[in-house]
C-alpha cells in the first residue's frame, strides 16, 4: 500500500480501489478476472475478509470490504501479493504475443523502481485509493 493511504481503523468498512500499473487493461481477459475472484474467495474463507461489494474494471478493481479479525491491512497485503503473483504467472504462460512482452516489461520496470519489490509491480501504489471508514 502507498504510504499516503493507511488503514487506521482495521475493523471499519472501507472503499478501496487498486489500479494496475500504467492502467494496463489486464482484466479484459476472463482468466485474469477469475484469479481476482478466486483470491477474493480465498481471503473470505481463510482470512476473514468481508466483501460487501466489488467490481472489476478493465484496469482496476473497486472493493467495499472489512475484516472479521481487525486485520484488514494484513489481508489486503496478502491479497495483493498473491493475486499479483498468480496474474504474472498466468501472463507468462499465455500466448498473447507482443502484448505479453509489453505487459511484463511494464510490470518489471515498475518493480525495479520499488525498493520493497524484487521483480514485478502489478498494482500502482500511487493509484491506490482508500476512502475513510
Amino acid at each position: 500500500m502507498s504510504s499516503g493511504y493507511k488503514i487506521r481503523n482495521q475493523s471499519g468498512i472501507h472503499f478501496l480501489s487498486f489500479a494496475v500499473v500504467e492502467w494496463v487493461d489486464v482484466f479484459t481477459r476472463r482468466a485474469y478476472c477469475e484469479i481476482i475472484v478466486d483470491r477474493l474467495n480465498h481471503c473470505i474463507q481463510k482470512k476473514g475478509l468481508v466483501v460487501y461489494a466489488w467490481v472489476i474494471m478493465s484496469n482496476h478493481l473497486h472493493l467495499i470490504v472489512s475484516a472479521k479479525d481487525d486485520n484488514l491491512s494484513d489481508v489486503l497485503r496478502d491479497f495483493k501479493k498473491f493475486t499479483a503473483r498468480e496474474i504474472i504467472k498466468s501472463i507468462n504462460n499465455d500466448n498473447i504475443g507482443s502484448r505479453k512482452n509489453w505487459m511484463l516489461w511494464l510490470f518489471r520496470s515498475a518493480g525495479a523502481k520499488n525498493k520493497r519489490n524484487k521483480d514485478y509491480q502489478f498494482t500502482d501504489s500511487n493509484r491506490y485509493r482508500l476512502a475513510p471508514g
